[in-house]
């Protein structure tokens, strides 16, 4: 593996890369064409905030599969980019949550004892007890806009405070808000109630300039307002203004639109406390942040397992472990089958059987895809983009799930329907970890998916097997396994094949293997 490190991880992280034996380049502070010259041949890029990943550094980068944002946000990846070229981005959320967490209950008292001012006087020899008379938190009503890990953690500091916690996040429910003392109320409410305002939302287009004048002057006169996670989120203008007449008592900004700051009109209030971008920044926090990146990127790398992504759904350990021989299965059923339809692919069903139905299916149903775009596209068709993929070509792909066993604890089906006609395919996974083809067309049939098969489809009839090892045998193909399936007067063989990589099967196998007059059909299939 060759990972580029663009930006300063800390050594107990590169330590983790380094030590499976990985081409780790870990340099910060290169400019995007030595970065884009580096990146050639690279699987994976770790990049803090400083590092821009645009979608023109993703085109340069021609072997990448990962995209590891050591930090919470995303905000300096360009996602959709990454996705469309089937890389997974994974970030470290959480990992940060208490520092910053603590910077927000810093801020907030400090506004409430006006901590930085009176600092300041002292430092000019000035001992102006009398003008910097404070406030308690106790008693004060706290709004929350987003209860995720943060949120949640200043919540958790804000009740040892004995404030009032209110919190406005329509993606959390009443139970669980509930749980910690928290009241979820609406925006509106919320601006109204609050004393303190403490921000705790990503940078989307539905939150960007969240606060505005109309917002602002919502609420309450004297009002505090913390942010500490994206600059956006607040018309800064507006703020000044509002700060200026006086409606908004203070503000604690860590983040701001545009960073450095350039317009400084807003950090030079003398209510407001300012600092630049470090909610994160604690030996703690830095150090966790990491080493999280690192071994969620090493555990991509080594098994596959993807955890902390923001462009596919993330799995845990456990549930990994359980998946990843249906995740084979599928990808191979997918492989098997795109070799074995006609024209051109108009929709592809897939079914879970038994206790399969009940499990996290949104990995299989796209390393099936993935697995039948292999055949037709050399590369740049992952887990991440394969939906993508099918869609660009008017491909339906449909889910469904029975309870029902069909013989096995698991069952996965495959149904694609193409203009030349429609195919069917079933697996199974045997021993835990092996992948077979259990069923063809509706025929019955056992077979390891794995290398090089002939596949063929006859009538029931004799000495066909017998005339299938003839022409096998005259043309030096050694047969590795054979099996054979029947229902009723129909039968399919899968002969698997030695093909070594200086002599693949001949096509001219094929054609005299569609000469006997019982086979119907017969192809070459390469899993």
């Amino acid at each position: 593996m060759k990972i580029i490190v663009a930006d300063d991880l800390p050594d107990s992280a590169l330590q983790l890369l380094t030590s499976e034996g990985w081409s780790v380049d870990a340099r910060s502070g290169r400019n995007p064409e030595q970065l884009a010259a580096d990146l050639a041949g690279a699987d994976a890029l770790v990049v803090r905030s400083a590092t821009k990943v645009t979608s023109g550094l993703i085109a340069a980068a021609d072997s990448l599969r990962v995209i590891a944002r050591a930090g919470t946000g995303v905000d300096n990846v360009d996602v959709p980019a990454a996705s469309v070229r089937g890389i997974v981005v994974m970030n470290a959320p959480g990992a940060n949550s208490i520092s910053v967490a603590e910077l927000a209950m810093g801020l907030m008292l400090a506004l409430a004892r006006h901590l930085p001012a009176a600092d300041a006087a002292m430092k000019q020899g000035k001992w102006e007890k009398k003008k910097f008379l404070g406030e308690e938190l106790r008693d004060k009503t706290l709004g929350l806009m987003g209860l995720g890990r943060i949120g949640r953690e200043v919540a958790r500091r804000a009740s040892g405070f004995q404030m009032r916690v209110v919190a406005h996040d329509p993606f959390i429910s009443e139970q669980v808000a509930g749980g910690m003392g928290i009241e979820l109320v609406s925006m509106d409410d919320l601006l109204v109630r609050a004393d303190y305002i403490s921000l705790h939302l990503p940078s989307t287009p539905q939150t960007k300039q969240l606060l505005n004048a109309s917002r602002l002057q919502k609420m309450k006169k004297g009002v505090r307002i913390i942010n500490t996670a994206r600059g956006d989120l607040i018309d800064e203008t507006a703020l000044a203004d509002a700060i200026e007449s006086g409606h908004v008592g203070g503000a604690g900004l860590d983040v701001f639109t545009k960073e450095p700051t350039v317009d400084h009109r807003l950090q030079m209030l003398p209510q407001v406390i300012a600092t630049p971008h470090i909610a994160a920044s604690t030996r703690e926090g830095q150090e966790l942040v990491g080493v999280e990146t690192a071994a969620a990127l090493r555990d991509f790398l080594k098994d596959g397992l993807i955890r902390n992504a923001v462009n596919f759904p993330s799995v845990s350990a456990e549930e990994y472990k359980k998946l990843q021989p249906f995740v084979t299965l599928a990808e191979r059923l997918g492989t098997f089958i795109a070799q074995m339809v006609d024209g051109r692919v108009k929709s592809v069903s897939v079914r879970y059987y038994g206790d399969l139905a009940t499990s996290r299916t949104d990995l299989l149903a796209n390393a099936v895809l993935t697995g039948m775009f292999k055949p037709i596209l050399s590369s740049g068709v992952t887990l991440v983009n394969a939906r993508t993929v099918a869609a660009e070509r008017g491909i339906e792909v449909v889910e469904s799930r029975s309870s029902r066993q069909r013989d096995y604890t698991s069952l996965l089906s495959v149904k694609v329907v193409a203009t030349g006609g429609e195919r069917r395919v079933e697996g199974a996974v045997f021993e835990r970890t092996v992948a077979r083809l259990v069923l063809l067309d509706g025929v019955a049939v056992e077979a390891p998916l794995d290398g090089t098969m002939i596949v063929t489809c006859n009538t029931d009839t004799p000495g066909v097997i017998g005339q299938v090892g003839t022409i096998l045998g005259r043309h030096n193909v050694n047969i590795a396994t054979f099996a054979l399936g029947r229902d009723g007067d129909r039968a399919v063989g899968v002969v698997i094949v030695d093909e070594p990589e200086d002599r693949p099967v001949p096509e001219v196998v094929v054609d005299e293997l569609r000469q006997v007059k019982a086979i119907r059909e017969a192809r070459i299939v390469r899993v």
